[in-house]
């Protein structure tokens, strides 16, 4: 299913509402490029589903990131936000234990501190659906690819790429990153990660 830019987030809530689940909890993967707006569709649905008495929370993959010192120490802070730069088999554990209906404890990313906060989040045995955003979660290549049987539903954000660039880049001015820094930044890590994204993608339910 394919849908526009102008979707309406009511009709993707009732579409995860009404869609079966595999077990005690739903998971739903929001994947996408870096800047695709994933955090941004699973906070509109989450609060739309919470309103309709659905309870719903987000868990996003950036909690999963490698902390600073072991990616320096392995050479791969500048590369921070590529597919090595995440704890993937923490994150496969997690997504187990909620597919189980477990309770468990996540950690947060906090973008500003650029950090991972363990056990910030909890999701406990009352969460129906839990909406998982990350740029991996469709992606092709071993161990990535076996978080694909976890998802009861899954969306792929297909955002142009010169849209794609310009938020990238708008996003590290935001951090007040002059033009020629924050090209250079985006270009050390989020064009390549989007351009990986896009091109191994695994089928998903739904293309947004």
């Amino acid at each position: 299913m394919k849908m526009g830019g102008d979707f309406h987030i009511d009709v993707l809530a009732s579409k995860i509402m009404n869609s079966p689940k595999a077990g005690p909890r739903r998971l739903v993967a929001l994947a996408g490029p870096p800047a695709s707006g994933k955090s941004t569709l699973a906070k509109a649905l989450c609060e739309n589903l919470n309103a309709s008495e659905h309870r719903t929370q987000v868990v996003s993959m950036d909690g999963f990131h490698l902390d600073n010192s072991v990616l320096e120490r392995h050479g791969l802070l500048p590369r921070k936000g590529a597919p090595e730069t995440f704890d993937l088999d923490w994150f496969t554990e997690l997504v187990s234990g909620l597919a189980a209906g477990k309770t468990l404890y996540y950690p947060v990313f906090d973008r500003d501190r650029d950090i991972s906060i363990a056990s910030a989040g909890l999701i406990d045995e009352r969460t129906e659906t839990i909406l998982i955003e990350g740029n991996y979660l469709a992606y092709d290549v071993a161990g990535w690819r076996d978080l694909l049987p976890h998802w009861d539903l899954s969306m792929f954000l297909d955002v142009p790429e010169p849209q794609l660039r310009n938020r990238l880049l708008a996003r590290w001015k935001s951090y007040g990153m002059d033009d020629a820094e924050a090209e250079a930044r985006a270009e050390m890590s989020d064009f390549p990660n989007a351009a990986r994204v896009r091109k191994h993608r695994l089928p998903t339910t739904m293309m947004i």
